[in-house]
């Protein structure tokens, strides 16, 4: 197995594991270790696509980095303000 492979599958690793996670309810969307796993993953697979180049791989991989970066942010801003979403504690209620 070459290094470029097992760099994705490591990054593939990270994406099963993030969604098994956040399906088995031990992780929130927004949860800061949820969005690194899926951060890791993407950049990850990304830096395998460097070696073997797949334009649908590498766009797909490219959009799931950025809205996590934006998930990342958003959970971040959440935290210092009233967290209204489908993962807070509200359930996504405006509290008031």
């Amino acid at each position: 197995m070459t290094l470029p492979n097992l760099v994705g599958l490591l990054g593939v690793a990270a994406y099963l594991t993030a969604y098994a996670l956040l399906q088995l309810n031990r992780l929130g969307s927004h949860d800061p270790r949820y969005l690194v796993l899926n951060a890791a993953g993407s950049a990850l697979i990304l830096v395998s696509l460097f070696y073997d180049f797949n334009l649908p791989s590498f766009v797909t991989q490219t959009a799931w980095l950025v809205f996590t970066a934006v998930g990342f942010v958003r959970s971040r801003r959440g935290r210092k303000g009233t967290a209204t979403g489908p993962d807070s504690p509200s359930g996504g209620a405006p509290r008031g």
